[in-house]
């Protein structure tokens, strides 16, 4: 997951860089890795996480402009909290 062969974070998709990241954290939160080893994987995960939400704000603009151009320019944004 975190060796030199790790694909490309930006190569990934969305559900890819999250399962990822998810595995990620069961490693860091089990508290069983080597220091050295906990901080590559923690910045692995910091561009996961920087990578995913750069991929819902995509999303989000994308809904954002559909509902626009089916409602006229006077909707609201769209929220996905």
């Amino acid at each position: 997951m975190s060796d030199t062969k790790a694909r490309p974070v930006d190569k990934m998709s969305f559900e890819e860089a999250l399962a990822e990241l998810e595995g990620i954290v069961r490693q860091l939160e089990a508290g069983e890795v080597e220091l050295e080893k906990s901080i590559a994987i923690y910045e692995r995960g910091a561009a996961l996480k920087a990578h995913c939400d750069a991929r819902l704000k995509s999303a989000e603009l994308k809904v954002e402009q559909i509902v626009q151009g089916a409602n006229g320019p006077a909707t609201e944004p769209a929220s996905f909290d």
